[in-house]
C-alpha cells in the first residue's frame, strides 16, 4: 500500500460539511494532514463542478462516493451522470435501509437490484461495491447474508467494499473476507475496533484497537484493492484530530 492509495471517508466530518463554505474549510484540511484523496459521502449540496474545483484546487481526487441506496436501486442512471461529473470511478450501496433481512424475498429483492443496477454502472465503466455492517453476518440457510449476496450477484457487476469495524463486529473475520473477495475488492474502509472500560465495542483511530492491519492491508493487497479509504463514524473530540491520528499511525506503521 502506498500513502497515495489512503483516501479520508468524508462522512467522517460530516458535521463539518454541511454548506458549500465549510467544504471548502474542510477540504483544505483534510489534504493538511496528508491525505491526497477523498471518499464523498455525508455533505450538504453543492454543485459537483464546485466540489471538483474546490478538490482541484486543494491537490485532492475524488476515488469513490458513496450514494443513496434508494437511487442507486431506483434510478442507476443518475448515479452513474454524477460519479461522471466527479471523474470517479467507484461507488457503494451504504446501507441496507428498509430492507427485512428475515424475509427472503426483501433479500432478494436486494440482490436483483443491485445486480441490474451494477450492469447499468459497469457499462458505463464504473464500478458498484456492497458496503457492510454488521447486519449481513446474520446466517440464513448455513451462510451468512454477506455471503448470499456476493454468490447470487455478477462479480462484474457488484464488487466489494468491506468494513474492517463491521466485519469484526459481525463476527466475521477480515483477512478471510479479503481473501474472499480476491479481484472484486477495489476499495476497503479501514476502522478500528475497541473494547472500553465498559466492556463494549466502540470505533476507534487506526491504531489504538485490536484489528491487525498488517494482515488485513496485505489480503486486501493481493485481492486487488487499490483504495484504503479510513473512516470513524463517531470520534471523541474534532472528526479531523482523528482523521489526523490514523493518518499518521498509517504513515508511520503501515505503509
Amino acid at each position: 500500500m502506498k500513502l497515495t492509495q489512503v483516501a479520508a471517508q468524508l462522512y467522517t466530518c460530516r458535521d463539518l460539511l454541511k454548506t458549500p463554505a465549510d467544504i471548502a474549510k474542510t477540504l483544505k484540511q483534510v489534504r493538511a494532514i496528508g491525505y491526497t484523496a477523498v471518499q464523498v459521502s455525508g455533505m450538504g449540496p453543492i454543485p459537483e463542478e464546485e466540489l471538483n474545483t474546490i478538490l482541484d484546487g486543494e491537490g485532492l481526487i475524488c476515488c469513490a462516493t458513496h450514494e443513496s441506496g434508494d437511487v442507486i436501486l431506483k434510478t442507476p442512471e443518475k448515479v452513474v451522470e454524477r460519479l461522471q461529473k466527479l471523474r470517479c470511478k467507484i461507488t457503494a450501496y451504504p446501507f441496507p435501509a428498509g430492507i427485512e433481512f428475515d424475509k427472503p424475498e426483501s433479500v432478494a429483492s436486494l440482490i436483483k437490484g443491485l445486480d441490474h443496477s451494477g450492469k447499468v454502472l459497469a457499462d458505463a465503466g464504473l464500478t458498484l461495491c456492497y458496503h457492510n455492517h454488521n447486519h449481513e453476518f446474520r446466517k440464513v440457510q448455513g451462510k451468512t447474508l454477506l455471503e448470499h449476496i456476493y454468490e447470487k450477484t455478477n462479480p462484474k457487476y457488484l464488487q466489494g467494499e468491506p468494513d474492517t469495524y463491521w466485519v469484526h463486529f459481525g463476527g466475521g473475520e477480515n483477512v478471510e473476507w479479503c481473501e474472499r473477495l480476491a479481484n472484486r475488492l477495489p476499495i476497503i474502509h479501514l476502522k478500528d475496533y475497541l473494547t472500553n472500560a465498559e466492556n463494549k465495542p466502540q470505533l476507534c483511530e487506526i491504531g489504538a484497537g485490536n484489528l491487525n492491519f498488517k494482515r488485513i492491508i496485505a489480503a486486501a493487497e493481493k485481492s486487488g484493492c487499490q483504495w484504503f479509504v479510513v473512516e470513524q463514524d463517531t470520534c471523541p473530540g474534532s472528526p479531523l484530530d482523528s482523521l489526523k491520528q490514523s493518518f499518521d499511525y498509517i504513515r508511520a506503521n503501515l505503509v
